[in-house]
């Protein structure tokens, strides 16, 4: 079995438009949707939720009713989360990391840390492939931990029903989701663009990437809108023995099928289908062998 995440180092370079079309034109695949901050992989694949399970993230402090308001746990918190008013103790579960410092030093053990619920994840059925995806809730956190948790469901299931290949579509930028959704995969392919966020963003996923020592893969998409830029990173690409692997044109097609809930690759006359077909087919071969 193999796994590829796609990623882009920044949002809105087309990264999930090409993996949704990737996992349409696949076979004997799973799909893993690991843009739990902000998933959308699944507006396109129309899932039919098959298991739904809570995320247990990390935990946070509450103080009982024992609290004496000494006021030491405000002193030693170092994210500012704890307030000592008149009364009693506050905590904003919204800034707590949940370090546990408060609880150790309370005098009469007033401070716990609880664990609560910061997300959902599911097991789906699509049309073309099982898709295992996720939802953190607003403001919750551990989201690399999240990431971690489908991408093993997603093995499972990949092993138990002798599937070839794992898709991933990966979060944007280089945070915490985006080095679990690289962590012991084959192949990376970074979706960039031709702008100069985009090609200051590519270079710093490109050094994530690295570091992981992962075959790496460089399409730029939206190449036309800019050929001098298309060139530097394809000239960055060659300095460091990267495959430039493709071009996607821009194409006005593009949004106009993201609004109807289709894929791009359902008109395949059209520039961004064509490149994309043509990208798929070069890493076909890399990922079914």
């Amino acid at each position: 079995m193999k796994q590829i995440t796609i990623i882009s180092g920044k949002g809105g370079t087309g990264k999930t438009t090409v993996a949704s079309n990737f996992i349409k034109m696949a076979h004997d695949h799973i799909a893993v949707d690991a843009d739990v901050d902000a998933a959308n992989l699944h507006i396109l694949l129309s899932p039919q939720i098959e298991n739904r399970e809570d995320f247990i993230g990390g935990a946070v402090a509450v103080v009982d009713e024992n609290c004496i308001s000494c006021g030491k746990c405000e002193e030693l918190c170092r994210f500012d989360a704890i307030s000592n008013s008149t009364e009693n103790i506050k905590i904003d579960t919204l800034k707590c990391e949940g370090c546990g410092v408060c609880e150790y030093i309370c005098p009469v053990n007033a401070i716990t840390l609880q664990k609560g619920k910061q997300g959902e994840y599911y097991t789906s059925s699509t049309k073309y492939c099982k898709l295992v995806h996720a939802r953190l809730d607003p403001a919750a956190e551990n989201s690399g931990l999240l990431v971690t948790r489908v991408r093993n469901i997603a093995e499972d299931i990949a092993y138990r029903e002798n599937k070839k290949l794992i898709i991933i579509d990966g979060a944007p930028g280089i945070g915490c989701p985006v080095i679990a959704s690289l962590n012991g995969v084959d192949y990376a392919l970074i979706i960039t663009e031709p702008t100069l966020s985009g090609i200051s963003d590519f270079k710093k996923i490109y050094e994530v990437a690295g570091f992981f020592n992962i075959r790496t893969f460089v399409c730029v998409n939206k190449f036309d809108i800019n050929i001098e830029n298309t060139e530097l990173i394809e000239n960055f690409c060659n300095s460091k023995n990267i495959e430039v692997i493709g071009r996607i044109a821009y194409d006005e097609n593009v949004p106009k099928a993201l609004a109807r809930k289709e894929f791009i690759t359902d008109y395949p006359d059209s520039p961004a289908a064509k490149d994309i077909i043509q990208l798929y087919k070069k890493i076909e071969t890399q990922l079914y062998n």
